[in-house]
C-alpha cells in the first residue's frame, strides 16, 4: 500500500518547505506536484525577499528551511533596502536566475531522505468522518497517509485572463488543477476566487538600454542565510534599469480598458491591493504623470528581462503599443506577454492559528491557497504547516509563533483572525513590534525555538551559540574600556571628521552615538579587534546597543499583551449563546474560533467589552 506519515500537494514555495522539514524532521513525506520540473519555479518576478518578506527568508533559514541558503547561491543582483531609515524595516531583496534557484531546490530535495517525489493531480482527499486519510490522483491511484499539506498555489481551477479571452490554464503555460475544489467544497471547506497577475517580458537584445536609469546591485557581506558567507562582489552583479511610463502610456491604456480582462467584466476574483496592474495605477491613480518600472535580468545566462511594474491583463496586440510607448522600449521584442490568473483558495476562516484546517484532524495548508501572495509568504507559512503536520502525527503540541516573535507569526494572526478578501501581502507597516523583528536577529528570536524542535542541526546551533557568547564578550569589554580625550584618540576623531571627547566615556555608550559606527569602536579598541567578530555579530551589537532604548521599550509593551495569549479559550466555548456578547462579536467568535483571549481580541468586530465577558467566563470556569 502507497503508505506515508504526511503528503505535500504542490510543488511551489509553500510545498517545497514544508516537504523538506516533513522530511528532515524523519516524517516519510510524499511530494505531488504536477511536473517535477517546476518545482520552485518563479512564475512572476524572480527575486527573493523585499520590505518584510526579506525578514521572513531569514526566519524561515533560522528555523531550518532552505530558501534562504538557495537563493544565496543562485542570486543575480542583491542589496540592503531601506538603509536610509532605522534597522525595523532595513530587508534584503535578491534578483535570482529563475533557471539556477528551481535547480538548486530540485538537486536539494533530490538528496533528502525520508521525501518521494511523484508527479500527479490530486483530485480527492480521502477521509473519514472528521479524519484526513490520503489522496486519489486523476489517474486513480490512492495515497493513504496520517496528514496532508495543500500547497496548490494558483492552480486550483484555475484560469489565464488576458483581454478578451479567458481559458483554463496555469502560471508559466503550465496545466491547472481541476477536481481538488470540487472535493474540498462537498467536503463543507469554503473556497473564494482571487485573481494575481504578470507583467511581459522583454528580449535584452531589443532594449535601449542607454535611456535607462541603471540600478546596481551592493556591495558588503550580504546574505540571507546564517549557514554560510557566500557573498557576491559587486562586479559580479547584475544591473537592474529604471524607466518611467509616460503620457502617451497612460493614453494608450485609457483608450483599451474594453480590452483589459480587469476593466470588461471578465474578472471575477479579487486581484492585489498592493501589486495593481498597469491599468489599475492608470484608472485609480488618473492625478499621476508617471510610474516607475524597472526591468530586471531573469536569467545570468539568457535573454529575458522582467518589466516589473507592468502587470497587466490587456490583449497582445494592446501590450505592444504599450511596451512601445515607453523611453528605451520603443523596438522592443516581447518574449511572453503579460496575463491575469484566477484561482480558488481555501477561506482563511478555516484554518487555524497552526495552519490546520479546523473541520479535518490532520489537514493543514500552505501559500497561496490560503489567500497569500509572494513566494516568501508561501515558504514562511510551508515551513509552519510542516513543522505541525510533523507534531500533529507525533502528538505534539503545534508550533505558533507570536507576533512579537516573527513576521511569519504576524501574517499567521493576521490570517486566521482578520481573514483576507485580496492577496495578502506581508508589509512591515503590519507588524507594531517590527523594531524587535529586525533582519540581523532573526537567529536570536527562532534559533532556541529551532532547536527546542530539532528544525537545525546541531552544528548550526552550536555556531548560533558562540556569536551569542562573542555578543556578550564584547558587550562586557565595551561597557568596561574607557575612551579618553588622549592625543592619539583625537588625531584619529579628527582626521575621520567626528567629534572629539570631552573627558571619559565608556566604549559602550560611545558607540550610541548616531556618527560613530562599529568600526569606529574597533579602530580605537585593540582587544575588540582581537576578538574577530564576525560582520552579523557586528551589526547585531551596534544595533542592539544603539537602539537599546527603542527595544527595551517595545519589549516592554510586547510583555504587557503577552498574559492575553497565555489565557486560553475552552474549545466547546458556545459564542452564539454567551449572555453579554454583541452580535458581531459572536458570529466572529463562532466562526473564527480563536485559540486565546489575545488572539479573540485582534478579531476585528470584537470590543474590549467582549474581551471583559470572555475574561469573566474563564474566571467563572476556573
Amino acid at each position: 500500500m502507497n503508505s506515508f506519515d504526511i503528503i505535500v500537494v504542490g510543488g511551489g514555495f509553500a510545498g517545497v518547505e514544508a516537504a523538506h522539514i516533513a522530511s528532515k524532521l524523519g516524517a516519510k513525506t510524499l511530494l505531488v506536484t504536477l511536473n517535477k520540473k517546476m518545482i520552485s519555479n518563479m512564475p512572476c518576478n524572480p527575486a527573493i525577499g523585499g520590505s518584510a518578506k526579506g525578514i521572513v527568508v531569514r526566519e524561515v533559514d533560522a528555523l531550518g528551511g532552505i530558501i534562504g541558503l538557495l537563493a544565496d547561491q543562485e542570486k543575480l543582483q542583491i542589496k540592503m533596502l531601506n538603509t536610509g531609515k532605522g534597522p525595523g524595516v532595513q530587508c534584503l531583496r535578491a534578483q535570482e536566475d529563475k533557471h539556477g534557484y528551481p535547480s538548486a531546490v530540485q538537486e536539494y530535495l533530490s538528496n533528502m531522505a525520508n521525501l518521494s517525489i511523484i508527479e500527479g493531480m490530486v483530485v480527492e482527499l480521502l477521509y473519514d468522518e472528521n479524519k484526513i486519510k490520503g489522496v486519489v490522483l486523476a489517474n486513480g491511484d490512492k495515497y493513504y497517509s496520517r496528514a496532508i499539506i495543500l500547497a496548490n498555489g494558483t492552480y486550483l481551477e484555475s484560469e489565464i485572463l488576458r483581454g478578451k479571452e479567458k481559458f483554463s490554464g496555469g502560471p508559466d503555460g503550465e496545466m491547472p488543477a481541476h477536481g481538488l475544489s470540487s472535493s474540498l467544497t462537498k467536503m463543507g471547506i469554503s473556497l473564494y476566487r482571487l485573481k494575481t497577475g504578470t507583467p511581459p517580458r522583454i528580449d535584452k537584445n531589443t532594449i535601449d538600454f542607454s535611456k535607462t536609469t541603471p540600478q546596481e546591485g551592493m556591495a558588503g557581506y550580504l546574505n540571507f542565510s546564517y549557514r554560510h558567507e557566500n557573498y557576491v562582489s559587486l562586479d559580479n552583479q547584475m544591473p537592474c534599469y529604471l524607466l518611467y511610463t509616460n503620457s502617451k502610456t497612460h493614453e494608450i491604456i485609457r483608450a483599451n480598458l474594453d480590452n483589459s480582462a480587469q476593466f470588461n467584466g471578465l474578472v471575477r476574483g479579487i486581484g492585489p491591493r498592493y501589486c495593481p496592474s498597469i491599468e489599475g495605477k492608470i484608472v485609480n491613480f488618473a492625478d499621476k504623470e508617471r510610474h516607475q518600472l524597472f526591468l530586471e535580468p531573469e536569467f545570468r545566462h539568457g535573454d529575458s528581462y522582467y518589466l516589473q511594474g507592468l502587470a497587466t491583463s490587456m490583449a497582445k496586440e494592446v501590450q505592444e503599443k504599450i511596451v512601445h510607448s515607453l523611453v528605451g522600449l520603443e523596438n522592443a521584442k516581447i518574449i511572453k506577454y503579460g496575463y491575469a490568473i484566477e484561482y480558488d483558495a481555501i477561506s482563511a476562516y478555516e484554518f487555524d492559528a497552526s495552519l490546520a484546517i479546523k473541520k479535518y484532524h490532520g489537514l493543514y495548508g500552505a501559500g497561496q491557497i490560503m489567500g497569500t501572495s509572494g513566494y516568501e509568504e508561501a515558504a514562511g507559512l510551508g515551513i509552519v504547516a510542516g513543522i505541525n503536520a510533523f507534531r500533529y502525527i507525533n502528538e505534539l503540541p503545534p508550533l505558533i509563533l507570536k507576533r512579537n516573535e516573527a513576521y511569519i507569526g504576524v501574517m499567521i494572526d493576521d490570517i486566521v483572525t482578520k481573514g483576507v478578501d485580496e492577496p495578502y501581502r506581508l508589509l512591515s507597516s503590519r507588524a507594531e513590534y517590527r523594531l524587535l523583528l529586525r533582519h540581523d536577529n532573526a537567529d536570536v528570536r527562532l534559533m532556541p525555538i529551532a532547536h527546542e524542535i530539532n528544525t537545525i542541526s546541531k552544528s548550526e546551533y552550536e555556531n548560533f551559540s558562540h556569536r551569542q557568547e562573542q555578543k556578550l564578550v564584547a558587550i562586557k569589554l565595551l561597557k568596561n574600556t574607557f575612551i579618553g580625550d588622549s592625543k592619539d584618540i583625537n588625531t584619529y576623531l579628527t582626521s575621520h571628521n567626528l567629534p572629539l571627547i570631552n573627558g571619559s566615556i565608556c566604549a559602550y555608550d560611545f558607540l550610541k552615538r548616531p556618527e560613530i559606527n562599529f568600526s569606529t569602536v574597533e579602530d580605537l579598541i585593540k582587544n575588540l579587534k582581537e576578538l574577530n567578530l564576525s560582520s552579523l555579530v557586528k551589526r547585531q551589537l551596534e544595533i542592539a546597543i544603539k537602539y537599546e532604548g527603542y527595544i527595551k521599550k517595545q519589549e516592554e509593551t510586547a510583555a504587557s499583551y503577552a498574559k492575553y495569549d497565555n489565557y486560553l479559550l475552552p474549545s466547546d466555548l458556545d459564542y452564539l449563546s454567551m449572555n453579554g456578547l454583541a452580535l458581531e462579536a459572536r458570529q466572529k467568535l463562532e466562526r473564527i474560533r480563536p485559540l486565546t483571549i489575545g488572539q479573540a481580541s485582534r478579531i476585528s468586530g470584537v470590543n474590549p467589552s467582549d474581551i471583559s465577558i470572555l475574561i469573566l467566563e474563564l474566571k467563572r470556569r476556573q
